[in-house]
């Protein structure tokens, strides 16, 4: 289901006597509208079925709010043009929890604002966000594209998210655009960056070795290793004409993120993080970006709120979207 955005969320301070180089995102952001046509467009996806189906800890779908109140007071530099498309909620029926159609309706929503020539940053929510995400970039390229497009996922994860069930879930949407993929008869082009070897099974690790999967450990992404991961991350990117990028926060240290559904023993570092963001949203090929796995019941003093804010915000800023 889709809300319109509340737009009551975004208040925060107004520092008058600075004017225009005092304001802040809550000042500046406008609910969506369909003539919009260029600048970053935030939907929420209020969802955490996918990690109740996963066994991880519920609570995700609280993140978009938590995010946007971290985000109101963020202030304005190279993003000048910011809408609220609302939010989308999985409506349980029976013993249905409303997954898949939110996934439906989540790329239904993202088709329409890129077919805008708007940047959607879609905040999660767990990261079942992804499948939903992705399918509305290919919906997007497949009506407006008269070739086979070359479409790369980077996902900045301490999982592959390649796991094979019998329902899809938090765990699973990766591989579930493989299988997309392959019905399209596109190429399956994905790069996982902070794979954790104690969270993935081996046969995961199986998975994305014949899925032909691009990825480091976390034990690969310390502050020193910064340039040899920009240039792996630099190769992929060349092979690629269009990126879904996605961050789930668990690839942060818990003591950075301690409000996730799955906090990580060890993590890769914020520096380095922030350090691949940038150089994908400047790419020039990144159409469009989410954050998933945002979990407030667990957070302690807003502190993943803010890293998910300052991510968002630093995606927007780096992106050049006016």
């Amino acid at each position: 289901m889709h809300t319109p955005a509340d737009m009551t969320q975004w208040k925060g301070r107004v520092d008058a006597a600075e004017g225009q180089a005092g304001r802040r995102w809550h000042q500046i952001m406008q609910p969506w509208a369909p003539e919009a046509s260029q600048g970053v467009a935030l939907t929420g996806f209020a969802c955490d079925a996918g990690v109740h189906r996963n066994h991880g800890r519920p609570g995700a779908r609280k993140g978009p709010g938590a995010i946007r109140s971290m985000l109101s007071n963020m202030p304005v530099l190279d993003c000048q043009t910011l809408y609220d498309a609302g939010d989308i909620a999985p409506v349980a029926s029976g013993t249905h929890d409303g997954l898949e159609q939110a996934q439906d309706e989540l790329s239904s929503h993202l088709a329409g604002l890129l077919a805008q020539g708007l940047l959607p940053i879609t905040l999660g929510g767990g990261h079942e966000i992804a499948f939903g995400s992705f399918e509305g970039l290919a919906r997007h390229l497949a009506a407006s594209s008269g070739s086979t497009p070359r479409i790369g996922i980077v996902n900045l994860d301490a999982h592959f998210d390649l796991r094979q069930d019998d329902r899809a879930s938090s765990g699973t949407p990766f591989r579930q655009i493989a299988e997309n993929c392959r019905q399209r008869g596109w190429p399956f082009n994905y790069c996982c960056l902070g794979v954790s070897r104690y969270a993935n099974t081996q046969a995961l690790f199986d998975r994305a070795e014949s899925l032909d999967v691009s990825w480091m450990l976390d034990e690969e992404l310390g502050t020193s290793d910064r340039t040899n991961a920009l240039s792996r991350l630099d190769a992929f990117l060349h092979s690629v004409d269009h990126v879904y990028f996605t961050i789930c926060l668990d690839v942060l240290p818990a003591c950075v993120a301690p409000g996730v559904s799955a906090p990580a023993a060890r993590g890769v570092p914020l520096e380095v993080v922030e350090a691949l963001a940038d150089h994908v949203a400047a790419s020039g090929k990144m159409r469009l970006a989410d954050i998933a796995e945002l979990n407030p019941d667990f957070d302690i003093d807003h502190r993943s709120a803010r890293v998910a804010a300052r991510l968002v915000a630093r995606i927007a800023n780096q992106a050049g979207a006016l």
